[in-house]
């Protein structure tokens, strides 16, 4: 692995407050096994992705209270995706075009700034960057351009830098890398240039890779014989949103994504392991086991995001479970088996499909509507549209409430018709032109956007919030103290609600919508909740779409990132 040193990184440390002389408590294994409720120490709060906060303090008696307490501008615009991480006092929070920025989690103060500089001339569909990780005394982010940096935790000054990605065929890297034992694992993104999607690890103190596994097996490897020649070598999985961690069975739970090209017809057979979730040994990087939502998919729903590890009740016994509302519309009940394989228990729509005909009960292998695939030459429309019923953002466990919750989005469906590309290495690679890409609502719809909550266990929904005038773009934040957290609206609002019944309890207007994941801390006594809002991106570009279907519509939202940290009023 090359490992190099670019002079246009730029770290700056800046003493700006009490923070930047504290003293910073290690990240080790065991603290990220077990994070203390105190601490938001990685993207979805702890390694099963619960995206669940145990504080109580701020609850639904009281969140009629919360009031803001301090803001930052980050100076950025477009979309921010990062949630803040917080260990001890430190905050970390990143933003579009490679920044990285250092703040006392207390006041707000800026402790360091690191902003990376990639080549000139690269370029990427979005400039989304979505957090960073946290281990020993250093903190981990992957640049758009391909590069993983490490940062002194303390400083910003940058320890090592590797480089993962070739951005000159399309790679490039978007999520939060995660931490387990001593590794630091990414994949990339690309799934639109016709990349060969990776997972890989690298060594937490040198940079240097300890592994990688490709979402596309090479010919002999198995699942190869679902591709066609030599269409794997640049089949799509790119792997492009951070994993979960079982740690228990020692394994990493990874999404992938589209196929490449997005036409079927184009490159015959099941694709594996595109649209899957791959169980991955955390040691090796072999992998152990996998789940395939939806074979030689041709409708571009990425299921990228890892499902949540969340044990569940089915038919008289306790399943070590796997639960994903996946992008193509359907909730799924897994079972993560002691030998690394992924069982499929159930799966239940939980917007309109109207694409699969069927889904085997005992494998969960879909069946089609034939006139619902779109092919070269042939148009097709379907629900819902390639945005899916659920797109990245996060959705939520509560323990307590033994429910999840979906932000979900309903009432549009797309229509593609395929086109023979010529492949170039690092330039849009679909079948398809973003012109062309098809997108229409249902006329007579009343909400677009929900968040849903099911019971794991009677595999019910349980309430419904509706949006009548926006999507919902938030992941969800879910604590101990009986509430639902949710940004994702086009009119900049950010919501608390009662998570056993939905009842909306609290809402402010801030400065941006916001697709960030929300967060939940503890200092000196106090809970804080902390989200960034800044519109852009994807939200941004469909609701330009639906401004030109539906009279009256905003064209857009304010854009300009902003961190906004919320306590009880005292």
């Amino acid at each position: 692995m090359r490992m190099i040193r670019r002079s246009l990184l730029v770290a700056a440390a800046l003493l700006a407050s009490a923070a930047s002389v504290q003293a910073y408590t290690p990240v080790t294994d065991a603290r990220l096994a077990n994070p203390e409720p105190h601490n938001w120490l990685m993207t979805r709060g702890n390694y099963k992705g619960w995206s669940y906060s145990p504080l109580d303090q701020i609850n639904v008696h009281n969140v009629k209270n919360l009031v803001p307490v301090w803001t930052f501008a980050t100076g950025k615009r477009s979309g921010h995706q990062s949630p803040p991480i917080v260990n001890d006092g430190y905050m970390f929070i990143t933003q579009p075009d490679n920044q990285v920025i250092a703040l006392d989690a207390r006041t707000g103060e800026e402790i360091w700034r690191f902003q990376g500089q990639g080549p000139e001339e690269f370029s990427a569909l979005h400039n989304t960057n979505r957090g960073v990780s946290l281990y020993d005394d250093k903190v981990y982010v992957a640049m758009l351009y391909g590069d993983l940096v490490a940062l002194e935790a303390k400083t910003g000054k940058v320890v090592w830098t590797t480089t993962v990605a070739n951005w000159k065929v399309g790679e490039y890297m978007t999520m939060a890398p995660l931490t387990v034992k001593g590794k630091i694992v990414v994949g990339i993104s690309g799934g639109e240039f016709g990349v060969r999607g990776f997972i890989a690890a690298y060594d937490a103190k040198t940079g240097q890779q300890v592994w990688k596994t490709y979402t596309i097996p090479a010919p002999g490897e198995p699942g190869s014989e679902t591709w066609r020649g030599d269409d794997w070598k640049r089949g799509g999985a790119a792997a492009w949103m951070t994993g979960n961690y079982d740690v228990e069975t020692n394994t990493i739970y990874w999404g992938t994504g589209n196929a490449a090209p997005w036409f079927g017809d184009q490159r015959p057979g099941d694709n594996l392991y595109t649209a899957s979730t791959l169980a991955l040994d955390a040691d090796t990087g072999k992998i152990k086991g996998y789940f395939q939502y939806h074979w030689n998919d041709s409708w571009d729903w990425d299921e990228m995001n890892a499902p949540m590890l969340v044990d569940y009740e089915r038919g008289g016994r306790t399943i070590k479970g796997l639960i994903k509302p996946a992008r193509n519309g359907y909730l799924y009940w897994l079972e993560r088996l002691q030998n690394g394989a992924i069982g499929f228990v159930d799966a239940k729509p939980y917007v309109y499909q109207d694409v699969f005909a069927s889904i085997d009960p005992k494998t969960g292998r879909p069946t089609y509507h034939p006139d619902k695939v779109p092919g070269t030459g042939k148009k097709a429309s379907f629900c819902p549209s390639l945005w899916g019923g659920k797109d990245w953002p996060f959705e939520a466990y509560n323990p307590k409430t033994g429910m999840i919750y979906i932000p979900a989005n309903d009432n549009h469906c797309g229509f593609l018709e395929g086109k023979v590309q010529e492949y170039v290495a690092g330039k849009w690679w679909t079948g398809v032109d973003i012109p062309d890409i098809g997108f229409t609502v249902k006329k007579d719809a009343k909400s677009f956007g929900e968040i849903q909550a099911w019971d794991i266990n009677a595999g019910k929904k349980v309430w419904t919030v509706l949006y009548p005038n926006s999507m919902n773009w938030g992941s969800i934040l879910t604590t101990a103290g009986g509430l639902v957290f949710n940004g994702g609206t086009q009119d900049r609002m950010f919501r608390a609600y009662d998570a056993r019944t939905g009842e909306q309890l609290w809402q402010i207007k801030t400065s941006s919508g916001i697709i960030a994941p929300p967060a939940s801390y503890m200092i000196d006594g106090v809970q804080y909740i902390a989200v960034q809002a800044g519109w852009g991106v994807d939200p941004q570009f469909q609701q330009g779409l639906l401004a030109n279907l539906i009279p009256g519509w905003p064209k857009a939202t304010t854009e300009g990132g902003v961190l906004w940290v919320f306590a009880l009023q005292r």
